[in-house]
């Protein structure tokens, strides 16, 4: 970078490795993440440092962060992971249904050009290996621009629909089966099942809530066993109060004679709006409610009422998901390195598709592997149930 180019003089870049500093980033951060359009809000501050109280691992932490005149323009939240070779990630795991980098709506050249030369730096001896990249993401820009080795593969399959009331979103399906959904919905609405939108202050309470009727609905279904780990309700709980206050969340309780009996939590951004998990009372299914139209119809008015334009289902092809007719989305697997590393990438590069063509085979030739699979989940489950259980129990004995 030419010292008298104007287009880049006051630019600066660095890399945090301080957890206290990454902290201490929250107010630039936000002001960042409301300036870049493309973000999702898995790139929030507060999803992301809450995310690294729970599950980051000391030494490891790689934020590259570019600066004009002072500014912050640009950011890419990384990890470095050592199996199964030196990877700078994405912070925010498996748990994201989005990752991305921040860059700037009014300065995406210089934004880009720091954060390329940042990266490059940070990843002298490692591929940097950028997760479930949504279309039209900041980060496309990054690899349109590196100059070393890349490779771009497919990840996640995501769902869309646009941000409209249900009384549209209804249109969009067969004529019958829209009706048996309005039929549904009239159900619903004669049980009087109230909604309530929760205050901040009870947020980890409702989470918490959320998270044992989770558990109930999947048991003995091959439920995700992260759900049921205490750091992952910290997290929910610590990242969603903050979330809320901001505006880029909400949390809704749906109450029966004055039970709660389902509680979802939205997750939103500048441009989208998606419910990001939710627990229901498996006794719903006794009393014919659709819980999935009751949900979607909740989901569909904050969506619409905020202005934004795109309802994500998020990850994942489900079948239910289909019958709205909704945009599928496919995020993008970006691998970037050094040149002198493309041999790394390459390697990085065959075991991603290795293992996609074998979960592939797997699913494809051998059904009966997703029945042993859900039977030892539910196993598993089984297990951080009882020790989330003996946890608490412990805790409650302390003097």
């Amino acid at each position: 970078m030419a010292p008298g180019d104007q287009r880049t003089r006051g630019l600066t870049v660095t890399l945090c490795r301080d957890p206290a500093r990454f902290a201490a980033l929250q107010q630039e951060w936000d002001g960042l993440h409301r300036r870049c359009a493309a973000a999702t809000p898995f790139q929030s501050h507060a999803w992301l440092h809450s995310w690294w109280l729970s599950y980051g691992t000391n030494g490891r932490l790689r934020v590259v962060l570019a600066r004009r005149d002072g500014r912050l323009i640009g950011a890419a939240p990384l990890m470095l992971v050592h199996r199964p070779m030196p990877l700078l990630v994405p912070i925010g795991g498996a748990i994201s249904d989005f990752s991305d980098v921040l860059v700037d709506a009014n300065e995406p050249k210089n934004a880009i050009t720091a954060l390329e030369r940042g990266l490059d730096r940070a990843a002298r001896q490692a591929v940097i290996d950028l997760r479930e990249v949504r279309p039209g993401a900041a980060a496309e820009l990054l690899y349109e621009r590196w100059t070393g080795a890349r490779a771009q593969l497919t990840d996640s399959t995501c769902m869309e629909l646009p941000a409209e009331p249900i009384d549209a979103l209804l249109k969009r399906m067969q004529s019958n089966r829209a009706q048996r959904v309005r039929a549904k919905l009239r159900k619903i609405d004669a049980l009087r099942i109230e909604e309530r939108e929760v205050p901040e202050h009870d947020v980890p309470g409702a989470i918490g809530r959320l998270l044992h009727l989770h558990e109930l609905q999947w048991r003995g279904r091959g439920v995700n066993v992260e759900h049921l780990r205490p750091r992952f309700a910290e997290h929910l709980g610590r990242a969603g109060r903050r979330m809320l206050r901001d505006g880029d969340a909400a949390v809704t309780e749906f109450r029966l004679d004055g039970d709660v009996v389902a509680v979802s939590m939205t997750l939103q951004s500048g441009l989208l709006s998606g419910g990001y998990l939710y627990g229901a009372d498996p006794a719903l299914r006794d009393k014919k409610v659709d819980v999935t139209a009751m949900l979607l119809r909740h989901e569909a008015q904050l969506a619409a009422g905020s202005g934004r334009g795109v309802l994500s289902l998020l990850r994942g092809s489900e079948p239910y998901k289909n019958h709205w007719r909704p945009a599928t989305v496919t995020n993008q697997r970006l691998l970037l390195a050094r040149s002198g590393l493309e041999p790394l990438l390459r390697m990085r590069e065959s075991q991603v598709t290795m293992r996609e063509r074998a979960a592939e085979t797997v699913s494809t030739r051998f059904p009966a592997a997703r029945d042993w699979r859900d039977r030892v989940n539910s196993w598993r489950a089984d297990g951080a149930v009882r020790a989330s259980s003996a946890s608490g129990s412990r805790a409650s004995h302390r003097p």
